[in-house]
């Protein structure tokens, strides 16, 4: 047999899982570049035109008694609020697509179980499908974070942001970096669970939904509170433009307790022997440390999922 004719019989080399991926998820690439361009797009428009055309306004319209929003000021607002709230949607949609396209539906379909024999092992086909898109959504909400803090330092209208409001505090750090990734590695394992694409989907958004919920309600805990202590005719004295934590009575011995005299007369203070009250708040000055903690134990989650993910096909597949 010549040469040639074995060059012609040769089998095709296998794609590379890389290569295959972005064939395979091609639309949702395309999605994921058009909205992080979409709402780059929005950003830098309220960050400049709209957000110049808004301030004008608002300097002609406030007077000492009435300050009117016209459509410039309304539409820059707009834009803001739906940069974050579409940041906020970014972890699910994720753990949906991951769940149910990139890894249930190949499972479903023999796809994954067909590439396992063509030169590609089940621990290298699951680091393809997961390390270029960890890759694409870091790079892209990166650039958004980035966006919407240069927009949250540019206006203050009509009476500026508050950092501690919760959309604001999400799209303000790297916790909307982290979260997408955390959202990546439980759709990923969700799918492997479930090995269906739509009860992929289900699990996955079941999963994400509850973890991301634990994780921002233990996050401000792990950060020491500031103790602000008011005496009873203060009454609770936390500072205003933070974050409230846990609030209670001080007793005569400095024992901090639930408040027993809510709804209570004048005389059930001295009946319990409180001569205060207590609260627990974050300051503006602790953004960054809740911001890195929040970041630390969401990064930690996902790397245990994304294990989680590995053992589990390793089991599968041995």
């Amino acid at each position: 047999m010549t040469a040639q004719a074995l060059t012609r019989t040769a089998p095709p080399r296998p794609a590379r899982p890389r290569r295959a991926l972005l064939r395979l998820h091609r639309p949702a690439l395309i999605v994921w570049g058009v909205f992080v361009a979409v709402i780059s797009a929005v950003l830098l428009w309220a960050y400049g035109p709209l957000g110049n055309a808004a301030r004008t306004a608002w300097q002609q319209q406030c007077t000492k008694n009435l300050c009117d929003w016209n459509d410039s000021i309304e539409g820059y607002h707009l834009a803001y609020t739906l940069a974050e709230v579409a940041l906020h949607f970014v972890p699910v949609v994720v753990a949906v697509w991951a769940g149910g396209m990139l890894i249930g539906r190949e499972l479903e379909h023999g796809t994954a179980q067909l590439a396992w024999t063509q030169s590609v092992s089940p621990a290298r086909w699951l680091a393809a499908k997961l390390a270029l898109p960890a890759v694409l959504l870091t790079a892209g909400t990166t650039v958004l974070v980035l966006l919407h803090r240069l927009l949250f330092d540019a206006h203050k209208i009509p009476d500026g942001w508050s950092w501690n409001d919760d959309n604001a505090f999400y799209a303000n750090g790297t916790i909307a970096i982290a979260y997408p990734l955390l959202g990546l590695a439980l759709g990923a394992l969700a799918g492997l669970v479930a090995r269906r694409a739509l009860a992929g989907i289900g699990v996955a958004v079941l999963v994400t939904a509850t973890t991301t919920s634990l994780t921002t309600m233990a996050a401000p805990h792990l950060v020491p509170w500031k103790t602000s202590v008011g005496d009873l005719k203060e009454g609770y004295a936390a500072p205003k433009n933070v974050i409230y934590g846990g609030e209670g009575a001080v007793t005569s011995t400095g024992a901090h307790i639930p408040d027993p005299c809510v709804g209570g007369g004048k005389a059930c203070p001295a009946a319990h022997d409180i001569v205060g009250y207590y609260s627990e708040y974050h300051p503006s000055s602790q953004f960054w440390p809740l911001q890195l903690t929040e970041t630390a134990l969401v990064l930690a989650v996902a790397a245990l999922a994304t294990a989680a993910a590995f053992t589990l096909l390793r089991r599968r597949t041995a």
